[in-house]
């Protein structure tokens, strides 16, 4: 610092004695209304001043006194509110971060995070899974009819079972080119069966069991004068297991799969098991049929009437 800047620069404590001075003007109201308000000269109220200053063992400069005096009437040394305003209102903010800080810094980051995972996560896993659900649409599930039908072609003895494989196989491809999951997947299950009922191989035979009736008639709801003669019959496979098929009640309309099921035979066949077993408790001439593999139904040994019931 300069020798001038120094003589010109106001000691601290000079500084601090004026604004003692406003202090003491600004607490002792009544004299600045009454000395200040009135055409008084200036003096006298240095004079009052000194003399409060003095009675407190403190001797001002009179320059001192003078500057208080005038500081007050410039309200120098008091602080004054800013007007409301966008900027007061962004200080006050500022000034107040450590309260509204840690909570806007958690929800800043939970939103960077939350936006981060759908964008870079979760859109990308979506993208994804519809170009894996569109590709097993347009390549996968074909491909599983096609190799489900070649095997049809080549285990099945009958044509029937190549026609409706390629019905089947034609239905699931159409949904799959219309984006029909559900109904390509349903045409596969269809083939899946129709396949599964190919392979099948067993011996349909009466039921002679103690517990089990071997025979029933009814008298059917559409026609009371008339009478349904059924034999109960169960599916064993070569290994000697009894098979739970799907048997069309033809009462209901309804499928059901069952161990065993009535078969609806002419009066003279279900006489003649009748006779059969009540000879001596067995039924000798039990085979019904039998499914082959390679064929999609039973080659009956007795005549039967097509109809069948999973109920009695």
């Amino acid at each position: 610092m300069s020798a001038s800047t120094a003589e010109t620069a106001a000691p601290l404590d000079e500084i601090m004695l004026a604004m003692d001075v406003v202090d003491t003007l600004r607490h002792r109201q009544d004299l600045v209304t009454r000395e200040l308000d009135e055409t008084t000269r200036e003096q006298q109220l240095i004079a009052k001043l000194r003399e409060i200053y003095h009675q407190q063992g403190i001797e001002v400069p009179d320059h001192i006194l003078k500057e208080g005096v005038e500081a007050l009437a410039e309200s120098r040394f008091v602080y004054t509110p800013p007007k409301p305003g966008l900027a007061a209102s962004l200080a006050r903010l500022y000034v107040s971060r450590g309260t509204w800080g840690r909570w806007a810094m958690a929800t800043c980051l939970a939103l960077i995070i939350g936006l981060g995972g759908y964008f870079f996560v979760y859109r990308p896993w979506q993208a994804a899974q519809a170009e894996r659900a569109r590709i097993e649409l347009a390549e996968e599930l074909p491909r599983r009819m096609d190799a489900i039908y070649q095997a049809i072609f080549e285990e099945t003895k009958v044509q029937q079972a190549s026609v409706q494989a390629e019905e089947l196989v034609r239905r699931g491809k159409v949904a799959a080119r219309g984006g029909d999951r559900a109904g390509a997947e349903a045409a596969i299950a269809d083939l899946d069966g129709l396949l599964e009922t190919l392979r099948m191989e067993y011996t349909l035979r009466v039921v002679n069991r103690p517990d089990t009736r071997s025979g029933f008639w009814t008298f059917p709801e559409i026609n009371t004068e008339a009478t349904n003669y059924y034999l109960v019959v169960e599916a064993i496979d070569p290994d000697g297991k009894s098979l739970s098929l799907p048997i069309l009640n033809e009462e209901n309309g309804e499928t059901e799969t069952v161990p065993v099921w009535g078969v609806r035979v002419p009066e003279t066949v279900y006489n003649a098991v009748a006779a059969d077993k009540q000879d001596d408790g067995i039924i000798q001439r039990n085979v019904v049929g039998r499914k082959e593999y390679g064929f999609l139904d039973v080659t009956y040994a007795v005549p039967v009437l097509g109809g069948a019931v999973t109920r009695w």
